[in-house]
């Protein structure tokens, strides 16, 4: 009986771990796949089974790894496509996780000294464990170690050395058994070790992933904040065309004035075509014409919005930022405190500050303005319910940690406030 249960567990082990070791490497469901897949399967149950009646389970334990492991690897990179990295760290990933069903296996037999009901617990553990790998570890595991050389490395190490560990210290040795501290502190040292590698590689990871989205964050608002500039240019380069379209009216109607001797008519005709160039002109602020033509550009839009605005800028006409970072930095955040200020109640004052100085070579730039309802403030970025939205505030931050510098969002007694402070090189 116990022989019985013994082989049926080697059929059990063989599927469970033959099943895990295709799924994580990556395995793609079609017709041809399954079918050369379940034939190969039956091939090494049949090896299996005739290598356990000619030489024995003993005997088959130890050379399990040349009968079913190294073939089961050749098979995932020679037909799935898999490298052979990826198809180590599968099965041997597949091995590891052996483990869970062999300690219910074992708490069942010394609890209730039985033969059948350690096998009836091994069976019922591993289909359940089986279950909720395949649901919920499965996908996981096989993105990472098929995302990268690295990171597969990284994911097989304890499989690889659990692995390593289980034949040298219980099929071809028995230091285990035998209570070597040494053997029996390995794998305790080695999960310990590799806890802290883990925690200091997924820091790096997580670090190149942070600064992979700034940079997708600020391709997105710098394309955003490209097209209001063509935009301010495009609407500029029209209202001059037109007013050049319209010159020799004007000098067709200042001669009719000068030859009626009207002189106060010409002076007032004159006024007006010096206002209406004016509308069209950025205002002089700073020396940065770039900052210049984003106010005189944001100025119409306040404006079309009932809100105002209240500028103070100093800036120099050459800094290290270019003039799409400046477009971004100074379009997102006045953008977005115009439309907020826009939808205030009328008692309240529909009033934007904008200061932007250089000091100290720093880049200092702050917008205030009111606003309603709940602004909710995560890791220091202001989140936006709105689908597609949200990216303006993240390139701000993104931009900041790029140069050096940081910026700092608060919202407080229905004011909101940005300030950024940039080191120019």
């Amino acid at each position: 009986m116990i022989y019985f249960y013994t082989t049926a567990c080697f059929v059990l082990t063989l599927a469970f771990g033959f099943a895990l070791a295709v799924d994580f490497s990556g395995f793609k469901r079609n017709g041809k796949n399954v079918t050369v897949t379940v034939i190969f399967f039956v091939i090494l149950l049949v090896l299996q089974t005739v290598v356990v009646m000619v030489f024995g389970l003993e005997q088959t334990r130890r050379i399990y790894p040349l009968i079913v492991h190294f073939p089961l690897i050749i098979y995932l990179s020679a037909f799935l496509r898999k490298s052979l990295l990826v198809s180590s760290v599968s099965v041997f990933a597949a091995f590891l996780c052996f483990q869970v069903p062999k300690w219910f296996s074992i708490l069942g037999q010394t609890l209730l000294k039985s033969d059948i009901f350690p096998f009836i617990i091994f069976v019922l553990s591993m289909g359940a464990c089986y279950f909720l790998l395949k649901r919920y570890v499965v996908i996981p595991v096989s993105n990472i170690i098929t995302e990268s050389r690295r990171s597969c490395i990284t994911f097989g190490f304890v499989p690889f050395l659990n692995y390593l560990f289980s034949y040298v210290s219980t099929v071809y040795t028995d230091w285990l058994a035998s209570g070597y501290e040494a053997v029996v502190q390995f794998i305790p040292t080695v999960v310990s070790v590799f806890y802290f590698l883990f925690a200091f590689i997924y820091h790096l990871e997580t670090e190149r992933r942070s600064q992979t989205q700034r940079e997708n964050d600020l391709m997105k608002t710098q394309l955003k904040e490209a097209k209001t500039e063509i935009y301010a240019l495009g609407r500029m380069q029209e209202q001059t065309r037109q007013y050049r379209h319209d010159m020799r009216h004007h000098f067709s109607l200042l001669r009719t004035l000068a030859s009626k001797g009207d002189v106060s008519g010409i002076i007032s005709y004159l006024q007006l075509a010096e206002s209406d160039l004016d509308s069209i002109t950025p205002v002089h602020y700073c020396e940065n014409e770039t900052v210049n033509m984003l106010i005189s550009y944001f100025e119409t839009f306040a404006r079309q919005e009932g809100v105002s605005l209240s500028v103070e800028a100093s800036v120099p006409e050459n800094i290290s930022l270019t003039d799409t970072e400046i477009c971004s930095l100074f379009s997102n955040a006045v953008e977005n405190a115009v439309t907020a200020t826009a939808v205030v109640s009328n008692d309240v004052k529909k009033t934007v500050q904008i200061r932007m100085t250089v000091y100290k070579e720093k880049l200092l730039f702050s917008v205030e303005n009111p606003y309603v309802g709940n602004i909710v403030i995560v890791d220091g970025i202001p989140q936006s319910e709105r689908k597609e939205h949200g990216y303006g505030t993240r390139g701000i931050s993104a931009i900041a940690e790029l140069h050096g510098g940081q910026a700092i969002f608060s919202a407080q007694d229905g004011i909101f406030r940005l300030k950024v402070m940039i080191p120019l090189k």
